[in-house]
């Protein structure tokens, strides 16, 4: 028996529909531990992203978080009513705006990693350790891809 052409699209479309539901489910228990330290999705990568006493401009955070610069900038503004970042013009070049996190922000930041490995944790102690590393490493491989022809797409 063969199967008809939507169930064949529909079993050809499963890995992309496992990975939608995977980021979605992520997002809402990331969306709930964030809320317990007073932060929204995306602050968390936003303040890894940044290392204590180097400034990094907008539009480089901007590319590392593959958003727009005006994404960053509304996710900047909401940091600083928090006094976790601090926004300035670049010395040399005004036209570069630059992001530095202040102590608050450190102390932020470490929050969120803890948060992070809670979750990794909860995540890795439901499989065996070969199983964990295998489903790393093919994910690793699917979000390079991805990156990969994101950026072609730009």
């Amino acid at each position: 028996m063969t199967a008809s052409p939507s169930e064949s699209t529909n079993e050809d479309a499963q890995l992309v529909a496992t990975l939608l539901s995977i980021a979605k489910s992520t997002r809402a228990f990331l969306a709930l531990l964030l809320a317990q330290i007073d932060l929204h999705p995306g602050q968390d990568q936003l303040l890894v992203r940044l290392t204590p006493g180097e400034s990094v401009s907008v539009s480089m955070l901007a590319d590392q978080l593959a958003v727009r610069p005006s994404t960053v900038s509304k996710m900047l503004d909401r940091l600083i009513e928090k006094n976790l970042v601090l926004r300035e013009s670049n010395s040399r070049d005004a036209r570069r705006t630059m992001v530095t996190l202040t102590s608050a922000g450190e102390a932020a930041k470490e929050r969120v990693l803890a948060l992070w490995m809670r979750l990794e944790t909860e995540l890795g102690n439901a499989m065996e350790e070969r199983e964990r590393s295998a489903l790393l490493s093919s994910l690793q491989q699917v979000d390079q891809l991805l990156s990969v022809r994101l950026r072609r797409l730009r």
